[in-house]
């Protein structure tokens, strides 16, 4: 393994994050506080309370969730694109480097960003909510798979964008839906049973609800499917990615 190629990359790929500090940490944080503003008063004060815990501690989980798929894929997916567009990309698969190398530095810069702002909302939640970690080793481990799948997916999204209109695509129109249906704001059990039976088809649903039990020790779906499903979303984002290196999809032509 060649760490000193894995250490120059990564390093470049979080200085860059100081050039775009706007974009990249203060923006998120806006947003999320707007949603603590919009969510927590307008509805938090006719909902008190979700299974036991206040309206505006229970959506901390699904808010930070959503922070990390999507600051994930869009870190991961510009980090490799940037280098196809301005035609790096050959000077990178000529180096005596393997894909494996090229895949830990950049999906590692790119968990790494989503992880440590994933923590500064959490920090910035406690402003609003009262929040409390019933299990923390479990959040940590959440969030480090969350993270590390869909930087991976945002890698992949990178290599297959021949645009810059296709690497919003995937996030704008399917990601950020799946996170609001997939009961970030509310519980399962306040749907009908027709529609909780419907939203149980929605691969989020399963990473917001095991996030959630880190937190206040209360899920809608079991905690050991809810890693089951994560588990095998990274083993398909790495068996994909295996496949570009393989084929040279999108990298050699």
């Amino acid at each position: 393994m060649n760490w000193r190629a894995i250490a120059t990359i990564y390093a470049a790929e979080m200085a860059r994050t100081s050039r775009t500090l706007f974009q990249s940490v203060v923006s998120p944080i806006i947003s999320t506080s707007l949603y603590f503003v919009v969510f927590g008063s307008a509805i938090g004060s006719r909902i008190t309370e979700v299974q036991g815990v206040s309206y505006g501690a229970f959506i901390v989980p699904g808010l930070i969730m959503l922070s990390l798929m999507t600051q994930g894929i869009s870190n991961a997916s510009f980090a490799i694109y940037f280098p196809k567009f301005i035609g790096t990309i050959y000077e990178l698969l000529s180096a005596p480097i393997s894909f494996v190398e090229v895949v830990t530095s950049y999906v590692g810069a790119a968990a790494t960003k989503s992880a440590a702002l994933g923590l500064i909302i959490l920090a910035t939640a406690e402003l609003f909510v009262d929040v409390r970690i019933a299990h923390p080793f479990w959040m940590i481990t959440f969030l480090a798979l969350t993270t590390i799948t869909f930087s991976l997916f945002g890698f992949i999204i990178g290599i297959w964008a021949d645009n810059f209109e296709k690497l919003t695509i995937i996030p704008l129109l399917i990601v950020t839906p799946l996170t609001f249906l997939g009961g970030t704001f509310y519980s399962l059990d306040m749907l009908p049973p027709f529609w909780q039976k419907v939203t149980l088809a929605n691969p989020v649903v399963y990473l917001v609800s095991g996030f959630r039990w880190s937190f206040y020790d209360t899920a809608d779906v079991s905690v050991g499917v809810s890693l089951a499903m994560i588990g095998v979303f990274l083993a398909v984002c790495i068996g994909v990615v295996a496949w570009i290196f393989r084929t040279g999809y999108r990298l050699k032509n």
